[in-house]
């Protein structure tokens, strides 16, 4: 008789583990494992930065306009917000590292991707710090940058455990000029803050004002009694990066 091979043990079973009946599993595993990682290094504050995956800097934006004989002061607009995500986060890094022992007490965390995502880590680099990404497994765009450190990169399937873990270690926000998936952070961030969900004091910057005013009409919320006049005051508009800098620092919790 032909001697079997063992099978496989329930945690070494791909195809167990890939199927329903095991998401409960994976959820856990998207919970733990980065917990384990963030623990290890010593992760406990962070300054999240949201903005859309779709941006480029201003020179190379200008180099794919020039060569397309295309004239969009759009893209250009976007393009300055996406230099400004690239000086705030480099700030906010060179700040959040001691001088005396080098330890980084804040590290920016963005969404993984590129665009303004990308912006975040490369001005977290760029001061000589650590950044966090948390990627998600996307048909287009998502890829984690370069400029990620790479024990803090991470790839998420579940939207929602990837949220609870922008949320969790949050100090602070920044949301710059995005789509629906900066939307759709930016709202769930300020209910959870509204509805005090959150039990901590968590500064919210919202950047490019002459961007946000066209897309969403706050003060029409409070004229249709939809929220409050106070739930505003949950949000600090910017058009300048020394002024989200010092905003910042001077509401950060620690």
């Amino acid at each position: 008789m032909k001697e079997r091979s063992k099978p496989h043990k329930a945690y070494e079973n791909l195809n167990f583990l890939h199927s329903a009946d095991a998401r409960t599993i994976r959820i856990l595993a998207e919970y733990y494992e980065p917990l384990y990682r963030f623990r290890k290094y010593g992760i406990r504050n962070t300054i999240v930065i949201f903005g859309s995956a779709r941006s480029t800097d201003s020179q190379s934006t200008q180099l794919h306009l020039e060569k397309n004989n295309k004239n969009n002061q759009y893209k250009l607009r976007l393009a300055g917000y996406h230099d400004a995500a690239v000086d705030l986060a480099k700030r906010l890094t060179a700040w959040a590292i001691d001088k005396d022992s080098g330890k980084q007490r804040y590290f920016i965390c963005s969404g993984g991707g590129p665009g303004m995502m990308e912006a975040a880590n490369k001005g977290a680099h760029l001061a000589g710090g650590q950044s966090i990404g948390l990627n998600i497994s996307l048909p287009m765009e998502q890829y984690p940058n370069r400029y990620i450190s790479e024990e803090l990169n991470f790839e998420f399937h579940y939207f929602f455990i990837r949220k609870f873990w922008f949320m969790y270690l949050a100090k602070a926000l920044v949301i710059f000029p995005g789509g629906f998936g900066t939307m759709d952070e930016l709202m769930e961030c300020l209910t959870l803050i509204q509805t005090k969900k959150l039990q901590k004091k968590l500064p919210v910057v919202i950047y490019g004002t002459e961007f946000w005013n066209e897309i969403i009409n706050f003060d029409a919320l409070v004229k249709w009694g939809t929220i409050c006049e106070e739930d505003l005051n949950l949000i600090h508009f910017s058009d300048d990066v020394a002024d989200a800098f010092e905003y910042l620092i001077n509401n950060m919790g620690y």
